[in-house]
Order: C-alpha cells, then structure tokens, then sequence
C-alpha cells in the first residue's frame, strides 16, 4: 500500500482527477505525508488544483492538516491567492484561525502579501483578526508594514 499511498502526491500535484479517484477507490491513504509533511490536499490546494482537492476533501481529507512548517491548506492559499480555493476550504469547515509554528494565520498572510478578496472572505467567514504571531503582530500590523492600504481598511472596518 506504501506504494500506492506516494503515487497520490504526484497526481494531487497535477490535478489527475482520474489517477485520484482510482486511487481512492483503492483505499489510499488520503493524510499519507511526504517528507515535508504535505498531505494530498495541501500539495493540491498549493499547485491551484480545486478540483482534485474537492475530490480530496469529498473523500474525507483532513482540511487542518499542517505540513513540516505548520502551513495548512488555507495558509497556502491565503499566500498564494488562489480564492477559489480558499472559498472551497472555507464552506467546507476550514479552520480559519489555525497558526503555524510563528503564529502566524491564514488572516496575516492574506493581509501581508496582498490577497484582499481572500482576506474580505476570511473576515466574512469569521476570521479573528485579534490574533498575534510570536512577535506580537496581528493581520492589521502586517497589513500597515506590507502598504497594504485596501488590506488594512478591510481590516480596521472590522476592528
């Protein structure tokens, strides 16, 4: 089953709906963790595959995994910006206040690098803006040293 198990990393990657759902049929381990910890989900969520990680957490993937860093899914996508995505992880009971070994949240990455429209539907969606990293920043601080402007009045109108 070892085997099996690392055939679905790859295919997560590049989004083979196909190879996914066969190997769901064949009972793979859809948590099984390569050597950076990344999950099934977390590398489809990360290469901006919405339909195998639908697939993924339609077949019971844990949406909160954490890779080696404490990333989850909805970090990665917060980062990256890929919306859909995070709307998906969202409706489907994402954890939205999870923090990775810095502190640091989905909330502050959508607010340090820009990624408003994830950033309005996290605060929509009930994302706590009060939360600190271990330097004691919050999304709001992160979103005033970045100049994210449209980010931070998002967030003060919250606040």
């Amino acid at each position: 089953m070892q085997d099996l198990n690392q055939l679905i990393i790859p295919a997560s990657r590049k989004g083979e709906i196909e190879v996914i759902q066969e190997l769901i049929r064949r009972n793979v381990d859809l948590n099984y963790r390569d050597e950076k910890g990344y999950t099934p989900l977390i590398i489809a969520c990360y290469n901006n595959q919405k339909e195998a990680a639908e697939l993924l957490i339609d077949a019971g993937a844990d949406l909160n995994a954490a890779d080696n860093g404490g990333n989850t899914p909805l970090m990665g996508v917060s980062f990256k910006g890929y919306k859909d995505i995070a709307k998906l992880l969202i409706e489907r009971g994402a954890n939205l206040n999870l923090q990775h070994g810095n502190g640091g949240t989905a909330l502050m990455f959508a607010a340090m690098f820009g990624r408003n429209e994830i950033l309005k539907l996290l605060l929509e969606s009930g994302a706590d803006a009060t939360i600190v990293d271990v330097n004691g920043k919050n999304a709001t601080e992160f979103a005033a040293l970045q100049g994210n402007e449209t980010g931070l009045q998002l967030l003060e109108s919250i606040v």
